[in-house]
C-alpha cells in the first residue's frame, strides 16, 4: 500500500471539512433516502429517472464521504504563530510586489483549502512552491503559460 502524504489544514479548514462530512452523513443521506423512497413508490424501477438520479446522488454522496474521511484521517493541523513570521509557510499571508510595481497578497494553505478567488494558494501550486521558505526581500521567479513573472516578498503576517 502506498504511503499517503499528510494533508495540511488550518483549524478553520479542518472545521469546514468536518462540518461538510457531518452534513453529508446526516441531512444529505436523509434527503437522498427520501428521494429514493418517492421514486420507488412510483413503481417500475427499470425506467424510473427519479430512482436513477437518487442512486447517482447516493453514489456521489458516498464517494465524497469516503474522500473526506480519508482527508481528515491524514490531517496535520497548521497552527498559526504569534508575532511576525520569519519565512513563508502554510498559514502565512505574503505581500508580493511584481516587477511592474503591482502588489498582491496571497495566503499559503494546503491543497484542500486553496481558493484562488479568495487569495488562498496551495503550497503545491507553482507560486506556492516557489514561495515556501522565502523571507522578506527574497525574489522568486515563476514560470507560467503566459511567460515568467518575478515577485519580491515584501511582508509576511500570520493569516
Amino acid at each position: 500500500m502506498l504511503d499517503k502524504k499528510p494533508v495540511y489544514l488550518t483549524a478553520e479548514g479542518q472545521v469546514r471539512l468536518e462540518q461538510e462530512l457531518a452534513y453529508l452523513k446526516s441531512e444529505k443521506v436523509q434527503q437522498i433516502a427520501d428521494e429514493m423512497g418517492r421514486a420507488i413508490a412510483e413503481g417500475d424501477l427499470r425506467e424510473n429517472a427519479g430512482y436513477d438520479e437518487a442512486r447517482r446522488a447516493m453514489w456521489q454522496n458516498n464517494t465524497r464521504i469516503a474522500e473526506l474521511e480519508d482527508i481528515l484521517s491524514r490531517v496535520q493541523r497548521v497552527e498559526l504563530g504569534n508575532g511576525i513570521p520569519t519565512e513563508v509557510q502554510i498559514g502565512v499571508t505574503v505581500e508580493l510586489e511584481t516587477s511592474t510595481g503591482q502588489r498582491m497578497s496571497v495566503t499559503m494553505v494546503g491543497s484542500h483549502e486553496s481558493d484562488v478567488f479568495s487569495g488562498k494558494i496551495s503550497n503545491e501550486s507553482p507560486l506556492g512552491q516557489a514561495l515556501m521558505g522565502k523571507k522578506v526581500g527574497d525574489e522568486v521567479q515563476v514560470k507560467s503559460p503566459k511567460g515568467s513573472q518575478t515577485y519580491v516578498v515584501v511582508e509576511l503576517v500570520y493569516a
